[in-house]
């Protein structure tokens, strides 16, 4: 009899030092993955100079899904930001006014609010500089800001929301409008409560032992390095390849990335970093769209940018983590457009001149 209750203390004593021995080792974990990340927040920040109020908000998420500020009345926002794919439109690269193709793949619009600059190369400061560019891009939307303000001053409707929107202004429907109310409506599109981030907040049992294991070899194999804050991302630029230069498949030759905005000879080939949450649903992946599985991704990133051959395990492990990164997504209610009227520019599938 002494000899089973020995036996039943011994066993119980080492399972008690084991799972103290975890649950240190987590709260170490914890404690270093909350000296790079932040938890996401449910509301956005605030934008200086474009107070985000309901009636801004409303009329973005208009602008956001009308493809009447294309020129073929064929293409809105929503077209290569896709909200119902996590932001994407699941192509290399976007098909736009034409069928063109446009040379890069079309990042995510989730969270894009917290990136330090927008676009790959960061050549627009903010999302209200972002949302002029692929309107005005003959290969995206291929329009004007004289005839989108033309296409919404026809639109009665339109010309009482922006009255709403910008009260006090003498000629609220502008270009600049557009773009502001268009960013308010994207600063809205968050997804928090990430299983990451039920961690970061404490939440040890958020993430399995794989991820945990993951989160450890990112940060420890260096991820954390570039990609970190509160959007895992986002926040800097970097060379791609900065130990080993990928393949003219996923690295263009004929891309130069930031070059082409600053003209400064060390900018070339590099790029905004990008943010990793939802990366499991925005694939392909990387500014060229060319590679499709995340564990791709990972080992590329792994040889390019860090120098190191990661094992299968090592991939295996930090894609899981990655996975835990999926937040919860924007539930958008589809809105019902205005019609046009007689006096509204019609629609031009053609060249534009």
């Amino acid at each position: 009899m002494k000899k089973e209750i020995i036996k039943v203390f011994a066993v119980w004593a080492l399972f008690l030092f084991w799972t103290t021995g975890a649950l240190a080792g987590d709260q170490k974990l914890l404690q270093e993955a909350q000296s790079y990340f932040e938890p996401l927040p449910s509301k956005p920040p605030t934008i200086k100079d474009n107070p985000l109020t309901p009636t801004k908000i409303e009329l973005g998420k208009m602008l956001y899904f009308d493809p009447r500020l294309s020129a073929s009345h064929l293409i809105s926002c929503n077209t290569c930001h896709n909200l119902s794919l996590a932001g994407v439109d699941i192509q290399e690269t976007s098909t736009g006014h034409m069928w063109q193709k446009g040379p890069r793949n079309a990042p995510t619009v989730l969270n894009a609010v917290f990136n330090t600059a927008q676009f790959w190369d960061g050549r627009a400061k903010d999302l209200e500089e972002q949302a002029k560019g692929p309107v005005q891009a003959s290969v995206e939307m291929s329009n004007t800001p004289e005839r989108v303000v033309a296409t919404l001053k026809s639109i009665p409707e339109y010309v009482k929301m922006f009255k709403k929107a910008f009260p006090g202004e003498k000629d609220p429907v502008t270009f600049d409008n557009v773009a502001r109310a268009i960013e308010a409506f994207e600063a809205t599109l968050l997804t928090p409560d990430s299983r990451f981030d039920r961690f970061l907040k404490g939440d040890l049992k958020a993430l399995s032992s794989e991820e945990k294991e993951g989160l450890r070899l990112f940060i420890t194999k260096g991820c954390a390095d570039c990609h970190n804050g509160v959007n895992i991302g986002g926040n800097m630029y970097a060379p791609f390849g900065v130990v080993e230069r990928p393949g003219a498949d996923v690295l263009p030759p004929g891309d130069k990335g930031r070059f082409a905005v600053t003209k400064t000879a060390s900018d070339e080939y590099v790029f905004k970093v990008p943010s990793l949450r939802n990366i499991e649903l925005t694939y392909p992946y990387f500014h060229s769209g060319k590679v499709w599985r995340l564990e791709d991704a990972v080992a590329i990133m792994g040889s390019a940018q860090l120098g190191a051959k990661l094992s299968q395990d090592e991939v295996k492990k930090i894609t899981a983590f990655l996975k835990s990164l999926t937040g919860r997504q924007p539930e958008v209610t589809l809105p019902i457009l205005p019609p046009s009227t007689d006096r509204t520019p019609k629609p031009i599938l053609g060249k534009v001149k």
